[in-house]
Formats: structure tokens, sequence, C-alpha cells
């Protein structure tokens, strides 16, 4: 006896969905970021888990990605984590420089304010920024040649 497909609905609702995304992507009526789950949920009237078949259903075929902290992108995902992307923003800096705000990087990096604020939470750990309250952020210390990203 063969084990059931999970991607296999009696009504194919997720089915249904997908192709529905799939061709506003082909379209051009959606062209970076795809609407949250929960406007989904909302738009085609069905459950969260009918939903989330149908986006990973359009990951499997390579037509979305998920982004932790930023939602459901169109295509694949080739970019770099966002920890290997913030680190860039210490070229150029020295030790006692500003970093820049929470704000101006969810802005830049397009993603959730909690995942930045993991990040930069993560780099003050390593000893690599300071934070002064009511002053914002500032370069302790310059990441070593280990912790930058391969160009």
């Amino acid at each position: 006896m063969t084990a059931p497909n999970p991607l296999v609905s009696p009504r194919g609702t997720f089915a249904r969905i997908a192709t529905s995304l799939r061709k506003q992507i082909e379209t051009g009526q959606i062209t970076t970021v795809l609407p949250s789950e929960a406007e989904l949920v909302r738009e085609f009237g069905v459950s969260r888990t009918t939903i989330r078949r149908a986006l990973k259903a359009l990951a499997d075929e390579g037509a979305a990605t998920s982004v932790p902290g930023v939602g459901w992108r169109v295509g694949r995902s080739d970019s770099k984590p966002l920890a290997e992307r913030v680190l860039t923003e210490f070229d150029g800096k020295a030790v006692g420089d500003d970093f820049p705000s929470e704000r101006h990087l969810c802005e830049k990096y397009q993603a959730s304010r909690p995942l930045i604020r993991s990040v930069l939470a993560n780099l003050q750990g390593s000893g690599l920024l300071t934070t002064h309250p009511g002053k914002g952020r500032q370069v302790a210390a310059l990441p070593t040649r280990d912790e930058r990203p391969s160009t």
C-alpha cells in the first residue's frame, strides 16, 4: 500500500489556488512579494493550511520562496542570509561610528523588525555592536575576515 500524497486534495482546492497565484505571477499582477497568508485566506475563503499547501506547491516548482520575516517572494531565493547581508553595513565604518537604525535596516532589507532585532542582537552578542540608550547602536569592533561574507 502506498502512502497518501500530502499534496493531493480531494477537491484540488490548494491546486486551484496555486494555479491562480501562478497566473498572477506570470501576467505580472504579482511581481515581488505575494500577499500574506492571512490576505490569501480572506481572498480565497479557505483555511491557512490550504493556503500553505498552495504556497508549498509554488515553492516546489520554483515560482515562490518563503523568506523568514518577510513573507513569500516571487521566484527562487538566491540571496545570502540576512545576517550576512547586514554584515556589509560595517564596510567603510570605524569603531565608534553609528550603525544604521532598525527602521533603516528593515526598509533596506525588506525584513520584519523582529528579524532585524534578532540579527542585531547576535551582532551585539558577538561584540561587534554596542547600544547606547537614546543614541542607537555604534560599531564596537569590526568583523574579522572569518566573519565577513565571501564575495
